[in-house]
């Protein structure tokens, strides 16, 4: 493999990122050589999506049937959406069908229909093209608005896993009646209309619920219209076959990438220092709903145009080099210290300012 006797000592960071890319990129060609279907990138994208979608259809179906417990469906729908983020991160890096425009156009409005809680994918696109110029700073705004650099908190804790909650305590932070407007009417328009429809169910699945679990608790019990009733039957079942699947989805990419990313003192284009490789045993739980996000992500940050299940099969050779070169992992400290990168600055680290201020 080339590069095997580069020395780490002597190497500035821009040195030992290009180090990692070639090692890494040639493990990847290695892999496509031994894998002639690795090749078929088109049709590897095309197939994942359909196994997706059809492993959710397959479930709810299931669960509808009775043959499924509503758990297992939820829990099984959280991974096959998680598959579905993967694919919409790749085709924003244009790796599926990016000379044919329909069939790329119509992955990203599946993947969006079979993530709803998210913001418009082709808007999704601009942020993250800017996440790679500008990871860790200020202007990272993808990041932050996933609570990367915030303060762990009860506000965090709100924040990480609910996009709408997020939107609301930045709204509630902001200095002025400006700001806020302005906050507001980026969200109603990012999140339009597919999420602003799964938040709103949420809280009605949430509140219906809450409300008849007090009048329980007071020996009573609340006389809901049967308008009421059928619709949240409705609702009880997109809770579980596609709401809840998606919030669970949501806090566990959230945590995982907010925490593996740093923030705030990240050294202009050192790759080395946007994230870490964030994979022990008690997080698998969170990386099963997703894709191994927190051990594999970093991966992406050196080697863009590699789709994320070559990145799973490089990831043992990625790890070993990426540890050569200085690339941190299981930088626990990060939770403490607002993720910044050089714990030394802890004392000195202020909250993060609002992602959509």
């Amino acid at each position: 493999m080339q590069g095997i006797c580069a020395s780490p000592e002597r190497m500035n960071a821009q040195q030992r990122a290009a180090h990692i890319r070639q090692v890494v990129l040639a493990r990847g060609e290695a892999l496509r050589q031994r894998y002639p279907l690795l090749r078929h990138q088109d049709a590897l994208g095309a197939g994942i999506l359909v196994l997706a979608l059809s492993g959710m259809l397959g479930s709810a179906l299931l669960y509808l049937g009775g043959y499924l417990a509503w758990w297992a469906c939820l829990l099984l729908n959280a991974f096959f959406a998680s598959l579905t983020h993967e694919l919409e991160h790749d085709l924003i890096h244009s790796m599926y069908f990016r000379k044919q425009r329909l069939a790329h156009n119509l992955m990203l409005a599946l993947v969006w229909l079979a993530r709803p809680s998210t913001i418009n994918p082709w808007v999704r696109r601009h942020l993250h093209l800017n996440h790679h110029k500008v990871s860790g700073s200020e202007s990272d705004i993808e990041e932050r608005a996933i609570t990367n650099g915030e303060p762990w908190g009860l506000a965090r804790l709100l924040m990480v896993g609910d996009n709408m909650m997020a939107a609301f305590i930045r709204l509630l932070r902001a200095p002025s009646a400006r700001h806020k407007l302005r906050i507001l009417s980026r969200t109603l328009a990012v999140y339009a209309p597919l999420a602003l429809l799964h938040w709103g169910a949420w809280y009605v699945f949430l509140g219906f619920h809450a409300a008849n679990g007090v009048a329980a608790l007071l020996g009573a019990s609340i006389d809901w219209s049967a308008d009421t009733l059928a619709m949240m039957r409705v609702i009880d079942i997109a809770a579980v076959v596609i709401i809840g699947p998606n919030v669970l989805r949501t806090f566990c990419l959230h945590f995982v990438s907010s925490n593996m990313h740093y923030y705030g003192d990240v050294e202009p284009g050192n790759v080395i220092q946007q994230t870490q490789v964030l994979n022990p045993w008690w997080l698998w739980p969170l990386q099963a709903f997703c894709c191994n996000f927190g051990s594999t992500h970093g991966i992406h940050h050196f080697v863009v145009k590699e789709p994320f299940y070559i990145r799973q099969l490089t990831a043992p050779v990625a790890h070993k080099v990426m540890a050569e070169m200085g690339v941190r992992f299981n930088d626990f400290g990060t939770f403490a210290r607002a993720n910044r990168f050089h714990p030394e600055e802890q004392e000195q680290a202020e909250p993060v300012r609002e992602a959509n201020a």
